[in-house]
Order: C-alpha cells, then structure tokens, then sequence
C-alpha cells in the first residue's frame, strides 16, 4: 500500500503524537523549524484541512499514523 506521506512528513507528524513542540522536532531531525513547518504546512494541503491538530485526527482516521 502506497502511504500519502513522505518519510519525512511521517516522522514529524509520528513526534506531533508525542506532543513535540515544532522546535523540540527540528532539533531531533537535525533540520531547521522552518523545515518542520513547511513540512505540516505540505500535509494539511493534501489532506485539504485546516491545522495541524486537522491533519493529525485524518491522518490517525485514515491509518497513516498511530497513537
């Protein structure tokens, strides 16, 4: 099955989960927060949502991610 989501995006939104803040995130990833922020920015317009917490309830609905 063919995931929605990069590998990238899936691990920012698996540390969401975790209740990781966008900064505690780029710092795990060795990438900047604009990076982090870009990358939920991409997800909530394919999933055609609002925010970020949108985004996390869809992708949890449609099994892209778990809790």
């Amino acid at each position: 099955m063919h995931s929605l989501l990069t590998k990238r995006e899936k691990e920012i939104f698996h540390l969401l989960t975790l209740n990781q803040s966008t900064k505690e995130i780029a710092e795990e990833l060795c990438i900047s927060e604009k990076t982090v922020r870009n990358h939920i920015s991409n997800v909530i317009q394919k999933l055609g949502v609002n925010s970020r917490i949108q985004a996390l309830l869809e992708l949890i609905k449609m099994k892209e991610i778990e809790l």
